[in-house]
């Protein structure tokens, strides 16, 4: 009888090597068990305890080893087979980059000149990460191009023009149109009309809009990377071939911004004085149209502090 079972389990399951290579998991090959067992059950009661045990015993080390079998082949870590192919994500995984304007803050380099290693400065989210908005850089360039606008431009009106008071010819009997003065705006030398005057051409905008502008404008350099963090502006000499070289060493950098926090060097005043593709600031002058001028802003550490002050000091009603 065991023997008869034994068969039975065996055609149940199928031998070792077929079990390995047909089935796909580990739930046939459970099933397949449990119909064997519920068939084994079902012959128990005639057998011996003997019999039984040993039955019970072979079916599981038979299940035992078709289990391993099934999970050698799905395991990645094993020496036995390698991992199914068909399984492996052919998608390639992209590392997820930051994104601009949450406010976060950011880790930047400091360097210098000599492009020394002078650790890392945290830069303030609320100054150096907004959303880039341009109509609000727009209505500051145009403030600062209305404010900064001489408006010295002027006409004569027939009172200022220079010439005689006289009436050129008789009202009638020329044939000629009527006149009374040689100095009217339809004559070579006259007045003009409704023309320009000295004045002021500055308009209003809110402190709040003009100091967003400048955060702004320096959250696109720092997303662009044309930000650069420098311990100190100092020069060892004034010399202008040096800060040349190492703009010439720069990639992708025609125009460069230098704002310190202080007063300027005048060694570094004079190394750059000869210099059109390089300016020179302070802190407290900077503003959102000499960054749009330049493609490459470096601040030196004193100059950033200056700044993030600046912009979170509260606005004066």
């Amino acid at each position: 009888m065991a023997v008869s079972i034994s068969r039975r389990l065996f055609r149940s399951f199928g031998s070792l090597s077929s079990v390995g290579r047909c089935c796909d998991s580990t739930s046939v090959g459970y099933r397949s068990f449990r119909t064997s067992h519920d068939m084994y059950g079902s012959f128990s009661a005639d057998s011996s305890a003997s019999t039984e045990s040993s039955s019970v015993t072979w079916g599981r080390s038979l299940f035992l080893s078709y289990r391993h079998l099934s999970t050698t082949i799905l395991t990645p870590g094993s020496d036995e087979a390698p991992f199914p192919s068909d399984l492996l994500s052919t998608k390639p995984v992209v590392t997820a980059e930051r994104s601009i304007g949450r406010c976060q803050d950011l880790l930047i380099p400091v360097t210098n000149f000599h492009n020394e290693d002078k650790g890392f400065m945290v830069l303030s989210g609320d100054v150096f990460d907004l959303p880039i908005r341009k109509d609000i850089i727009h209505r500051v360039v145009r403030w600062q191009l209305a404010k900064r606008q001489q408006g010295t431009h002027s006409t004569k009106t027939i009172s200022e023009v220079s010439g005689t008071g006289r009436k050129p010819w008789n009202q009638k009997g020329t044939g000629r149109a009527r006149h009374g003065t040689l100095r009217g705006p339809q004559f070579r030398g006259g007045a003009i009309m409704h023309g320009p005057k000295p004045r002021s051409h500055a308009f209003k905008l809110n402190k709040k809009v003009r100091r967003l502008g400048l955060k702004i404008a320096l959250s696109a350099r720092a997303a662009e990377g044309k930000l650069l963090v420098f311990e100190d502006l100092e020069v060892p000499t004034h010399k202008t071939k040096n800060i040349a070289n190492y703009v010439q060493q720069m990639e992708n950098s025609k125009k460069l911004l230098l704002v310190d926090g202080g007063p300027i060097n005048e060694k570094l005043k004079l190394a750059t004085q000869n210099l059109h593709f390089v300016n020179v600031l302070p802190s407290i002058g900077l503003n959102v149209y000499s960054i749009l001028l330049h493609d490459t802003l470096v601040m030196s550490r004193d100059a950033v502090n200056r700044i993030v002050e600046r912009m979170n000091t509260p606005i004066n009603r």
